[in-house]
């Protein structure tokens, strides 16, 4: 990995945070030709961005349709999204996977502390069953880290995770229990386990296992079940190497070198500025994220999540947005 981005990226704070955004936007115009074509496709100067609300995102269907990649080389790995149909996956090419580790790592160290002194369990049955998920790759570092001799996966047994649960929780052991949305729910309603020295964190998604119920119902749903007073959550994805964590109510903080925003519905290349003195504490739109671990994919990414965010950077996830369409994306896609 190269050691000038790495220590740019993880030593970024919020004074430094607008500089070294737009140098990376620099380096990505020059050396990522699919961003570099999709701004010239937008007729935007790259020598007129001077402001981070001024860089354009990149719409993460991208992701689907070329292969996104700064600078030319081989990729050590490639993470790849479920995909709803198992057609039109997203690919992420990942140069140095000693990035993704680092960030993966400082992130969740800076909430939870070190990894080293959680059992982390693994509840995540439907990315168990396919390859290249970068949750699995996550969950599996942790556990690694991990000083637990309990710590790792568990698909469909239920009776087990239970037994480990309740020896865990007779030691007083700090757990993190990190699972996809429908196998917490799986297993919550076959076991009925309190929990006091257990986080519970779910990744999202039900994969077409279960029906879909809003984040309120899960939530309230699993607190009553595991009697703990939050439900956690990750909202992370196969496009970003960053993860942001939320200790509860859905509102998630980033870490330092991600930050949110959000554009309007109908301008997608307008993003919401918060102005001086505003009482306002909050913008909702479409969520656009600058992850600078991104360094060799694309940092700027238009998602198509909804969402608000609020005036300390924190944000709150609301649903998708059907069928966004993002100007100028068609004008790259073959």
């Amino acid at each position: 990995m190269d050691d000038k981005w790495n220590h740019k990226i993880f030593s970024v704070n919020e004074e430094s945070f607008s500089s070294v955004a737009l140098e990376v936007f620099r380096f990505q115009y020059a050396n990522n030709p699919v961003y570099n074509s999709y701004v010239q496709a937008l007729g935007i100067d790259p020598g007129k961005i001077h402001m981070v609300y001024d860089i354009p995102f990149l719409p993460i269907r991208f992701f689907k349709t070329h292969r996104v990649r700064t600078t030319l080389f081989e990729p050590a790995a490639v993470f790849e999204s479920s995909g709803t149909t198992g057609l039109n996956t997203s690919r992420h090419e990942i140069k140095d996977t000693a990035i993704y580790r680092e960030s993966c790592q400082i992130a969740f160290q800076r909430i939870y502390g070190a990894i080293k002194d959680w059992c982390v369990i693994g509840l995540l049955p439907s990315y168990l069953e396919r390859k290249n998920s970068s949750l699995i790759y996550m969950v599996n570092e942790m556990i690694g880290e991990s000083d637990c001799p309990e710590s790792g996966f568990y698909l469909d047994e239920y009776a087990e995770l239970k037994k480990v649960l309740i020896a865990l929780e007779s030691r007083k052991q700090k757990t993190l229990l990190i699972g996809v949305t429908f196998g917490l729910l799986d297993f919550a309603e076959q076991f009925q386990l309190p929990l006091q020295h257990t986080v519970v964190m779910e990744t999202g998604g039900m994969k077409g296992r279960r029906k879909e119920m809003i984040r309120e119902e899960v939530h309230n749903k699993l607190k009553k079940t595991f009697s703990v007073s939050s439900i956690h959550s990750e909202y992370g994805m196969t496009e970003l190497l960053s993860q942001a964590y939320s200790k509860g109510d859905g509102i998630f903080k980033c870490p330092p070198w991600m930050k949110v925003f959000v554009r309007e519905e109908d301008d997608p290349l307008n993003l919401q500025k918060w102005v001086n003195n505003s009482a306002q504490n909050e913008k909702r739109g479409v969520i656009n994220v600058i992850d600078l671990a991104n360094i060799w994919s694309c940092s700027f990414i238009a998602t198509e999540d909804a969402g608000r965010v609020f005036k300390d950077g924190s944000f709150e996830v609301q649903g998708r947005v059907d069928n966004s369409d993002i100007r100028g994306c068609n004008l790259l896609i073959a």
